[in-house]
Order: structure tokens, then sequence, then C-alpha cells
């Protein structure tokens, strides 16, 4: 099982069996407040009639397309409404079946994009410490989470690290902090080591979310920004968890005021109930790349499954359902709510420190000594058991409840971490 301690969970299984709403249920029947969207990607809740309708007529209709040399209409009819909502200018769509293989097809496009221009001597590869690309080796090469790397040394050569985010504001710091720290400016250092004329690309996710909710503080993207423009670096977002209204707008990127290359997406696109990703880029990587080709396919690169019917069906009904129920506008305004909710945990048995940010917050807690993350697990545990699931990392609990969650829930995802951290030790 991924990402398990299968040893644990065969000993104590705990089972999902269906989910409607704001909740799973059990085999045993219990309901299960999803406090997490599943794993990030469930935006829209579960179950939600037009999307299974859609992925229904689809497998009715058109099981399977090939789409190498060929091309079936659902695919291009969803690249049109994602690009209407990408930042301006990226609007050229390639479609993948995951955030890790949204993440390797962009450090692809990057490289692509300078062989092109002539420049082939572009190919390092700058990421970011704590930061999290997938397991794919492209992407586990460009991530900084050390239990992801050092089981796998074969890694991507070329490869750097700016330092993440987080210590540069003050603990509890409520949405974006301020630091007088220039940690943005790590990549001059960077530049000045390996020489601009080598890199090809720096990627970030604009929050951290796999390591624990890291927020930027003030400025820090605007800053990546600069400097990979002054150097001619194209700027990748890893915007897998920050898409479609986590932050209340459509991007990260809108939320910031930042507009990337290259910006990758998957999990919330088909609301989870298909897997699927993609990547957006700018007319100028993508017109370079195509344009700069000789004859025959110009991008080797693709899947079997890319643009698959079941998962453009999905994609085009969870994208409808957002502007029908105007979600993205709903996140944001539950924004202030949601911080005054988990920011009230502050003073409960463990907790250290709370960022937050949109509908995503993390609770970090004290470790136990020589266990870290033994807490947190626990913590997990006890929740699902309590009737709540939330996610884990190291000793830090993420929450990104699905964007219809309602007051009182948001109240209930609170009071039961509060009544299980104060049981454990």
């Amino acid at each position: 099982m991924p990402f398990t301690d299968n040893r644990s969970f065969k000993a104590a299984p705990r089972m999902l069996v269906s989910a409607d709403g704001m909740y799973y249920r059990t085999p045993d029947g219990r309901r299960i407040l999803d406090g997490t969207a599943g794993l990030w990607c469930v935006n829209a809740g579960h179950g939600r009639e037009s999307i299974v309708r859609a992925i229904q007529d689809a497998a009715a209709t058109l099981d399977f397309a090939p789409t190498f040399q060929l091309g079936h209409p659902l695919p291009f009819v969803l690249a049109n409404k994602l690009a209407a909502i990408m930042p301006k200018g990226l609007d050229r769509i390639f479609f993948t079946n995951s955030g890790s293989e949204s993440a390797d097809t962009a450090l692809k496009m990057a490289l692509a994009y300078h062989r092109a221009r002539g420049q082939s001597g572009r190919t390092r590869l700058i990421g970011r410490q704590r930061g999290y690309h997938g397991t794919n080796f492209g992407g586990m090469s460009v991530g900084g989470i050390g239990g992801n790397r050092r089981g796998f040394s074969a890694q991507l050569w070329g490869v750097d690290h700016l330092s993440h985010t987080h210590g540069g504001t003050a603990p509890f710091t409520r949405g974006m902090g301020t630091t007088n720290q220039d940690i943005a400016g790590e990549l001059e250092e960077l530049v000045a080591l390996h020489g601009a004329e080598t890199i090809a690309a720096v990627i970030v996710e604009p929050v951290a979310g796999s390591t624990g909710v890291l927020v930027p503080p003030r400025g820090y993207l605007q800053r990546l920004r600069e400097i990979t423009s002054a150097h001619g670096i194209l700027l990748i977002f890893d915007e897998v968890i920050t898409a479609f209204g986590r932050l209340g707008s459509a991007t990260a990127a809108d939320y910031f005021g930042v507009t990337p290359d290259i910006l990758t997406v998957a999990k919330g696109l088909t609301n989870g109930a298909v897997p699927m990703g993609a990547v957006a880029a700018s007319r100028e990587v993508h017109d370079t790349v195509v344009d700069g080709a000789g004859p025959g396919i110009e991008f080797f690169h693709g899947y079997t499954y890319s643009g698959h019917p079941l998962a453009a069906a999905a994609g085009i009904a969870t994208l409808d359902l957002y502007a029908e129920e105007a979600l993205f506008d709903r996140a944001g305004g539950l924004a202030r709510r949601w911080e005054e909710a988990v920011h009230g945990l502050r003073g409960a048995r463990h907790v250290v420190d709370i960022r937050n940010i949109g509908i995503v917050a993390g609770i970090e807690l004290t470790s136990r000594e020589g266990a870290v993350g033994a807490r947190a697990m626990e913590a997990f545990h006890r929740c699902f058991d309590e009737g709540l699931l939330i996610r884990v990392t190291a000793d830090i609990i993420a929450l990104s409840p699905p964007l219809i969650v309602e007051n009182g829930q948001i109240d209930e995802i609170v009071s039961r971490i509060a009544t299980v951290l104060g049981q454990i030790d």
C-alpha cells in the first residue's frame, strides 16, 4: 500500500467503503467526517451526481481512445475549460494521470524549451527543501523531503535546492507572515554558483502542502519571479494541492498575483473521481518547443491514458460544478471563519504552531523523544476512531476539508482534534 505502515495496517486495518458529501462510511456503518478532502482532492465533496453521471455516460460511449496521433473530443473540451481559469497566458494544456506525472512533464517541457532555443546547456533544475513534487524520479529529485529521497539513491544529476520557507516567521502566524530574511534571494547565490546558463527551471509549491503546510512570507513568490525572469530561468508552480479553490481562487498564482511559466495540476481537476493531471504552459514555452522542432513529433513525451475519456468527462463535469456552485468564492468567504476556528487550537495539548491560508491548515505538535511522528500518527488513528479523517506528516496535522464544509463541521473538526490531543501522551 502507498505511503503506509503495511504491517501496522494489516494488524489493525481501518477501511472506508462509501462516501457522500462531507462524509465517508466504514464497513460497520460509522460516518467519518472528511477533514482532508480525501487526499487534498475532493474539493466539491463526495458522490456528486453530475460527476458520477458524466463518468457513466463516457464509459458507455467511449471506454478508451488512443491519443498518440489520434484524438477524441472530450480532452479538447476540457483543455479549453481549464485554460479559461488558468492565469492569463497559460493556455496550452497537456494531460497526464497524476500530480507526479505532471511534475515530470513540466520538467521535461522546461528542458525541451531551452534546447529549442539553442541553450541545451540549461539542464540544471532547482527545487526546494521540504518540497513535494510526487514520487517519480524527476519529482523526487527536485523534491526536498528526506524520507522520499534517501531510499532511492539513483536521482537526476544536476539538481540543487533552495531553503524552505519555514522558520522565518513567528509561530501561530495567521496567513502570510513577514520576515527580514531574503529567502528567495538564495536563488541569486545558486545562479552565481552554477551560472544562469546552466539552469533550466525552478519548481516550487506556492504553499508547501505535503510537508505540513508551509505558507510563504509576503513577497517571496514575487521575488522568485523577478530573479527567474532576470536570468532567463523558467518558473514552475506545482499547484496539485493549491489549484481549484483551496485558497479561494482558481489557482494560487492568481491568489498571490504571480504568474509562472508552467503550472501543474491534478487532484481537484476531477474532484478525485478519476485519476488525472495536467500541465498548463505559456504560449512562449509551447510555441518555442513546437515551432523549433523538425518534421514529426515535437515533444517526445506522453502516457497511454493521457486525456482518457472517463477522466476528461469527470474533469468537464467537475469544472462545471465548481462554476455552478461558485465553490472558489465560497472557499474565499469561509477563509476567515476557518482561520479563527483552527487557531482556537492554540493552547491545546502538544500544539506548538498553527499555520493557515485559504481553507488549509497545519497544526504542529511537539515530538516524542526519539520517536518523531509517533504522536501525530496516534492522533490520526484516534481521530479516525472518533469519526474524523485528518492527515499527518511527521508531527504535523494537515487539514483541507472539501470546499462545501459548513460552519458546524468546521467546529466539529477542531473540537474532535482538541479532544484527541487531550487524550494522548
